[in-house]
């Protein structure tokens, strides 16, 4: 909602060339929003949905402290001024996103390497000998 607001303020403004970094995250936000509630982490386990959503609260906050700044300083009318307060917002809230999500990412990669291959069978499992 946040990157939506800051979207809609950066085509008010003069600022208008900086409506396309909110508005991608606005994107990517919502693509991972649905994946996760269709399931879809659970149908395809080869992308690595926690670190997909790492990355893109890296990147958006990064990225969002750089056009605020930007904004704020370069910009003088309302609507580039509002896009950048939302913006600075923006940048705390996708930093503790960061933050949950980097938690929530170590303990994916801590389950993921101390369990077994799906696709290896144990010794156990694997010798069909009778030796009673």
């Amino acid at each position: 909602v946040l990157s939506f607001i800051i979207f809609i303020c950066y085509i008010a403004s003069l600022a208008a060339s900086f409506m396309t970094a909110p508005l991608l995250e606005f994107l990517l936000a919502l693509f991972l929003f649905f994946a996760y509630a269709s399931k879809l982490n659970e149908k395809f386990k080869g992308v690595h949905w926690p670190l997909t959503d790492f990355l893109r609260c890296v990147t958006a906050a990064i990225i969002y402290f750089s056009i605020s700044i930007a904004a704020v300083s370069k910009y003088s009318d309302g609507a580039s001024k509002a896009a950048g307060v939302f913006g600075f917002a923006a940048t705390i809230v996708f930093a503790i996103d960061f933050y949950i999500t980097f938690n929530d990412l170590v303990t994916f990669l801590k389950q993921g390497s101390s369990d077994p291959p799906e696709g290896h069978k144990t010794e156990d499992e694997d010798s069909e000998s009778d030796s009673d």
